[in-house]
Formats: C-alpha cells, structure tokens, sequence
C-alpha cells in the first residue's frame, strides 16, 4: 500500500538547515499540507521559513525552537504542530551531529533525541492524531550505522543504535497496534555542513590521519538526492526496513542477515 503524502501534516527535528531542510521542501514539492521544523538554531529556523513562504506561500511551515535531548522540549513541538495543523502524520528524527570530539553531546543528540521522538510520535501522537489510516516515522541513521567506520567509531555506535531501534520499533507487533510504520534510512557522504566541516571532530590525531586518508574515497551526493530518496521510502517502504541513499543512486534496502544463519554449519 502506497502512502499518501498528499495532504498530510511532517514534523522535521534539524529540520531548519541542510538534509532536514531539504526534506521538507521535497516533502511539500510532493503535496505535504505542512512541516513543523524543530530545531534549535533560531537564526536557521527564521530563514528556512522565509525560503519555504517565498517558494510555497504562506502558512506551510512553523517553527519551534527545540532540544531534542530535553523529551519535554521535543515534546512542545509536537503539541505546537497539533495546536496549528491538527494533524500529525510522518515524523523525521533527522537531528544528529558529527563530532567524537564530543561524543557525550553526539550521544545525547543522536541516540537519546531519536529515542525520544519515537516515543512521542509512536507511542502518542500519531497514533492519535494522523489525518489517514497510517503515520510514518523515518529515523535518520547513516551508511556508518551499517559499516563501522574507524574514523568515527563514536558516531558510527550512535547511527548502529538509530538502525537497531528502527528495526525493532518496526516490528509488526508495534505496526499492528499502532498503524504506524517506522523506518531508517542510511545517507553516504552528503554534501553538508557535517562532512564539509568534519576536520578536527574526531578523538585526535591517528583519527584525523585516517579521515585524510579515507574520506574522498567515498561517493559523494547532493542533499537533494537524499531527499528524494526520503519521499520514495516514506510511500513505498514497509515497517522496519532499512533504506540506503549513497552516491546520488535510488535508495536500496540493506537486509540483515538471519541470526539463526550466523553460527557454523
């Protein structure tokens, strides 16, 4: 079954700046009614709501300023979203930061502000407040979140959590009762401020040497091709899967193999 963007209400924590931005632009480009972009840059928010006005007229988008390690600052955002749109139906917890050099905040940000939008979104709001027969919840995880990477070991743990909890929150006992879908999805290097500007943020010198010597052997992509690659899992994708957009390429689902097929024959 096709989900239905048209006419429903997002709500994008990072939302404000670069991937997140880019979400919810390709999000109204596909007939999203509205966004809330939570974020907690309040600079970004004020821009991102005048590029959003000047390209899809007025009363599109709000923004809420928002911490998403504080569950009852995430928690306003959704209570602002029901209080203007009525609805809510597709949640993105697309906030995070690459930085090992501050790797409790990384942690904060990318494990807990994940964990606590799902449990506002699935265990609350969407359930009680989706315009249509099924809500979505697309967690951002990354191809770090399915390959360890060296270079930033701490962020890779965090994005390994954020695919892990993705799958398990997907499960089909959660889907049954609640109607909800929930998803990861796993960008490649993306154009943005959190690659452009990744030297330094690593856990010192050996780390650095390894991002010099390893990161341009990636594929890179443009934000808008993630942002594609969002709109197609949000309509097509089942519960608990596991989507990747690397090097500009149509998303594909990376399987886990079955535990039961680990151990030797």
């Amino acid at each position: 079954m096709t989900f239905e963007i048209k006419g429903k209400v997002a709500l994008i924590s990072g939302g404000a700046s670069g991937i997140g931005l880019r979400y919810a632009k390709e999000l109204l480009r596909n007939g999203l009614k509205a966004v809330t972009l939570a974020d907690i840059n309040n600079a970004f928010g004020q821009k991102a709501l005048e590029e959003i006005e000047k390209e899809f007229g007025p009363r599109k988008a709000i923004y809420v300023q928002t911490d998403v390690t504080d569950m009852k600052s995430f928690e306003n955002a959704f209570k602002k979203t029901i209080e203007v749109f009525q609805n809510l139906d597709i949640l993105i917890n697309n906030a995070g930061i690459l930085n090992d050099a501050m790797w409790e905040k990384e942690v904060a940000i990318n494990i807990n502000g994940v964990i606590h939008g799902v449990l506002l979104g699935l265990e609350n709001y969407i359930p009680k407040y989706k315009s249509g027969s099924e809500g979505v919840i697309v967690n951002i995880s990354s191809i770090a979140g399915i390959k360890e990477f060296s270079i930033i070991p701490i962020y890779s743990a965090t994005k390994f959590a954020v695919m892990g909890m993705s799958k398990a929150f997907g499960d089909e006992d959660h889907y049954n009762r609640t109607k909800v879908k929930v998803l990861a999805l796993c960008p490649g290097v993306t154009e943005t401020p959190l690659i452009t500007e990744i030297n330094g943020k690593n856990l010192g010198p050996p780390y650095q040497k390894l991002l010099d010597e390893n990161l341009s052997k990636l594929p890179s992509q443009e934000p808008e091709c993630v942002a594609r690659a969002m709109v197609k899992i949000i309509q097509n994708a089942k519960t608990g899967t596991v989507w990747v957009a690397e090097g500009g390429q149509e998303p594909y689902e990376f399987i886990l193999p079955e535990r039961e097929s680990f151990a030797p024959k």
